[in-house]
């Protein structure tokens, strides 16, 4: 049998042609990131097992909206059940899982596989990598909270509320949505790029929120024992809590004052706002300290 010759290798011109386009710039990038991070928030684009929380705990939210909106339509009350801005606030513990479950998924994840050294190296710097999760995360917070008081709102018009006052009310809720959500998203994201393990920021944003909270009612409750917020103590301890923060902050903005509610004054709705001002910028700081010590290593 005769020895066959090695066949030499082949170069193949396969027409490989350089990209001439335009080439987008850092805006372009941090918006993709933006928009790929809220879908993220809602485990679109990931895993079954990724959507599970995001999508029970949104049901948790719309479900009772639905069954409340059923009953209104069906009873013909004289006026709404529940207004848009009591909703965010009765369900605050859904909203407090949600942001526990989601934030580290957006936060912790790149740094626990070191992803973030890839955002990092590219275009966008690292401001731009964390106003793009907090905003990713203040728009998923909206979504979570706003279609169900969109869907009260349309109940509402549906059994034949005075137009008017039910589409004042449901912008109230969106601005107090808005303020609930930068503030939570915020903290939460603050909380989460500290910590590549994700078990660690779930448990620290549930403790921070459930901590904060309880010291706010057991603090109340001592130094106003009547429960009318004569007390200015009292009321200054509201700052204690991110909920309560924000809902002082948006009814001292829209001067909305409610039954269960006390209208701060000139002073205090400063301080409040002044607070918040404050509490949201040190933690959008936070985050891009943190990302900055990543970047170098």
């Amino acid at each position: 049998m005769s020895d066959q010759l090695p066949r030499g290798g082949v170069i193949h011109d396969i027409g490989y042609r350089h990209y001439t386009g335009p080439r987008l710039g850092r805006m372009a990038i941090t918006q993709a990131l933006m928009v790929s991070s809220l879908r993220h928030a809602y485990g679109i684009g990931r895993t079954g097992k990724a959507k599970v929380m995001p999508v029970l705990l949104f049901a948790v939210m719309v479900v009772p909206v639905v069954i409340i909106v059923g009953i209104e339509n069906l009873m013909q009350f004289d006026e709404p059940q529940l207004l848009p801005v009591d909703y965010i606030f009765l369900l605050q513990p859904v909203i407090a899982l949600y942001l526990a479950s989601q934030a580290p998924q957006l936060f912790s994840r790149d740094l626990r596989y070191r992803s973030i050294v890839l955002y990092l190296a590219r275009p966008p710097r690292r401001t731009d990598y964390a106003l793009a999760k907090l905003t990713a995360l203040v728009l998923a917070l909206m979504v979570l909270i706003g279609v169900p008081l969109f869907i009260l709102y349309v109940g509402a018009l549906l059994a034949k509320y005075d137009f008017v006052d039910m589409s004042k009310q449901f912008a109230a809720g969106l601005v107090v949505a808005l303020l609930v959500s930068i503030l939570l998203a915020a903290i939460g994201g603050l909380i989460a790029a500290a910590t590549p393990r994700r078990g660690f920021a779930v448990a620290a944003i549930i403790a921070v929120l459930i901590v904060s909270f309880t010291a706010v009612i057991t603090t109340t409750a001592i130094l106003d024992p009547e429960g009318d917020m004569s007390s200015t103590a009292a009321r200054y301890a509201s700052l204690g809590s991110p909920f309560s923060l924000a809902r002082t902050v948006g009814t001292f903005l829209l001067r909305d004052h409610r039954e269960n509610d006390w209208m701060p004054t000139t002073e205090q709705g400063l301080v409040f706002v002044g607070v918040y001002l404050l509490v949201v910028g040190l933690c959008v700081w936070g985050v891009n300290a943190r990302y900055a010590k990543v970047a170098r290593g």
